[in-house]
């Protein structure tokens, strides 16, 4: 039988340039805390977190420069579009992160922001390496390769 995919669960935004421009070494789930106004402009998918990244300051985890735009209806009410925002991990996660950033090259880059199966909002972070531009064109190469080797490969089928 198959599994129904939940209404709660969706993306709502993704970084897709960071995989390009960072080496991924681990990710994590991280929640965020939120407004009201927030959380409804998320639900309607006005959001871009490819120019955000996270940064611990304080002894607290934070997401910087990701958009979500106002809502006309908050009124009085409404939110900074670009304001930071706390991210919610365990203190365990936040010192192994800690460490992690203080290695030369290390950062924090929001992957995806997405309700999870509860309806919470929640951001998969990644500990990152910038790559170099040698290392882009070699990510290149070999993504043009395996596309290449699956064509010949079903041509010979």
């Amino acid at each position: 039988m198959q599994k129904k995919s939940d209404p709660n669960s969706k993306l709502i935004a993704e970084n897709r340039q960071a995989r390009y421009h960072y080496a991924i070494e681990d990710d994590l789930e991280a929640g965020i805390v939120l407004f009201g106004s927030e959380v409804k402009a998320l639900r309607t998918g006005q959001s871009n977190i490819a120019e955000s990244y996270a940064s611990i300051e304080e002894g607290e985890l934070w997401l910087i420069n990701a958009h979500i735009a106002a809502l006309s209806q908050a009124g009085f009410f409404g939110h900074e579009e670009r304001r930071k925002r706390k991210l919610l991990v365990s203190r365990r996660e936040l010192a192994r992160l800690w460490s992690a950033v203080g290695r030369e090259g290390m950062t924090l880059v929001p992957l995806k922001l997405y309700f999870n199966e509860k309806g919470r909002v929640k951001l998969k972070l990644a500990i990152a390496k910038g790559k170099k531009l040698a290392d882009k064109r070699e990510t290149e190469a070999k993504r043009d390769w395996n596309r290449e080797k699956s064509r010949l490969l079903k041509q010979a089928a």
